[in-house]
């Protein structure tokens, strides 16, 4: 009871205190009267200490360094002021940094070992960003802001403070308040261009896939005519003819741990040949549909598969025994690569996706989604743990294990149907208008287009590359045709970097993730 008339009386106070004071400035009328000029002075000083009170003391630029405080320390109604430094007394502009941080790991952050301190203005000028020479140019020659404000050293859209000392080669401290730059396309290495010096026929169908036999004295083309065929490849000449597939091969590879040429088709086979009887060994039985591509694992028996039902599977070479099968992709898998690293099994498909899969697992441990349209190439680096993959919307480079995207390869506006690169760093994109475009792997500068006249006899639309390969010394390359014809590429001799100049300028890289 006793609470409740407290309560009831502070409530009648601060009412007849609001309605005192709206008395005293409100006439009989009902209109507002106006404030006299001490009244409206007591109002702004109640003001100013109440809502910009702990900021005052700070300066508002370089301009207020060095004025003095005026003397009145207090306002009419007795309250204390709050001075933006002591009578007499200059202003020190303080610059402030990171916060304080222990010189190493394991270091306790004490006032002895914190490294960030308040510095002094002379202190500031000592820790200027260290720039290039062009941009302390650049910074000497550009106006002082209006104002004369401090703005802080680092930030490249930003002035650098009057008066601020510029150092060449700044240290580790430094280092992370270096101005940063839009990244720029580094001069790509100067490659030689490639020219056509061979044209092997014997085909009588497309020949969609080639590979080179890891000795170097023959490759091997698969075609729509249903048939394999092995080339002499320093002459060109045909040494051997394998049937057996009832519709069109679509991948060839052979093996570096046996005497064994493997091969898949559009009849939903995939077959061993043995090379010293060139006879068939081992089928592998269980894709539901054409098989589009093959791989084999670089260190164990290993047989990696890819096919139209949407699925990869994963073979056992001696036991033909089907390990596991790489369910995910809502589409044709039209790729598949392997290596010994993790991730040892990747594959590319029509849902435009990216797959990089768990070979023990059988699972899929990224996929990427980058792409708009179906990715029919993948090919791995030799060296780097690197990768890219082509589509219509452009070629794609990533970085293993997670697939971190690199950069665009833009400009072979076309369906890209096979990617091939070697140690030096040229990469190859083949398509199905014919075209093929030479790339430097590290920078994305296409460097050379070729598009090679049809056979003769054939029509102009049948102009188009399905497969390349290097061979193992990498001094040639060959490519699968629609025209029925594998062309021979080598390097041209006589090329210099006089002749054929690389037309490059530091062009700003706009890398775009989609």
């Amino acid at each position: 009871m006793v609470e409740e008339v407290q309560k009831h009386s502070v409530h009648t106070l601060v009412f007849r205190s609001l309605k005192r004071t709206h008395d005293m400035f409100v006439a009989d009328n009902g209109k507002p009267v106006p404030l006299d000029e001490e009244s409206h002075k007591r109002k702004m000083a109640i003001k100013l200490r109440n809502e910009y009170g702990p900021v005052l003391h700070m300066p508002t630029s370089k301009e207020n360094l060095k004025e003095k405080v005026p003397q009145s320390a207090s306002d009419s109604y007795g309250h204390k002021q709050y001075p933006a430094n002591q009578v007499g007394q200059e202003v020190e502009y303080l610059v402030t940094g990171t916060h304080p941080y222990p010189p190493g790991p394991g270091v306790a952050l004490t006032a002895d070992t914190k490294i960030q301190r308040m510095p002094s203005e002379s202190a500031a000028q000592s820790l200027a960003v260290a720039l290039p020479a062009s941009q302390a140019r650049a910074d000497a020659n550009r106006p002082v802001p209006a104002g004369g404000e401090y703005r802080h050293p680092g930030a490249s859209d930003r002035s650098q403070p009057a008066g601020a000392v510029v150092m060449e080669g700044g240290n580790a401290k430094n280092s992370a308040l270096m101005a940063k730059k839009a990244p720029t396309m580094p001069k790509p290495q100067w490659h030689p261009p490639w020219k056509l010096y061979r044209v092997i026929s014997g085909h009588l169908g497309w020949v969609r896939c080639i590979a080179v036999e890891p000795g170097n004295q023959w490759f091997v083309t698969g075609s729509a005519d249903r048939t394999i065929k092995i080339w002499d490849l320093a002459s060109g000449k045909l040494k051997l003819s394998l049937t057996g597939h009832i519709s069109t091969v679509r991948g060839v590879i052979v093996s570096t741990r046996s005497p064994y040429l493997f091969s898949c088709g559009e009849d939903k086979q995939v077959k061993c040949w043995d090379l010293e009887y060139n006879k068939v060994i081992r089928h592998y039985h269980g894709h539901l549909s054409a098989v589009y591509g093959l791989d084999l694992h670089p260190t164990i028996d290993v047989l990696v598969t890819c096919s139209r039902d949407s699925t990869a599977r994963i073979w056992d070479v001696r036991t033909k025994a089907s390990v596991h099968t790489l369910s995910g992709h809502t589409n044709a898998v039209a790729t598949v690569r392997c290596q010994a690293a993790e991730p040892q099994i990747i594959t590319g498909s029509h849902d435009t996706t990216i797959r990089l899969w768990d070979l023990v697992a059988g699972k899929t441990r990224v996929t990427l989604t980058n792409h708009k349209k179906s990715v029919r190439a993948v090919v791995l680096h030799p060296r780097h743990y690197t990768f890219a993959s082509g589509s219509p919307d452009n070629i794609k480079q990533w970085k293993f294990p997670d697939g971190s995207f690199i950069q665009n390869l833009s400009g072979h506006n076309a369906i890209i149907n096979t990617l091939t690169v070697n140690s030096d760093g040229v990469l190859v994109s083949g398509a199905d208008n014919g075209t093929m475009h030479l790339w430097d792997w590290r920078t994305g500068y296409n460097f050379q287009r070729v598009h090679a006249a049809v056979q003769p006899g054939s029509l102009d639309s049948e102009s188009g590359i399905f497969a390349c390969a290097f061979d193992q010394s990498e001094s040639r390359l060959l490519t699968a045709e629609a025209d029925k014809t594998i062309k021979v590429y080598k390097e041209d001799d006589t090329a210099t970097e006089e002749t054929h100049p690389v037309s490059w300028k530091p062009e700003i890289i706009k890398r775009k993730r989609f």
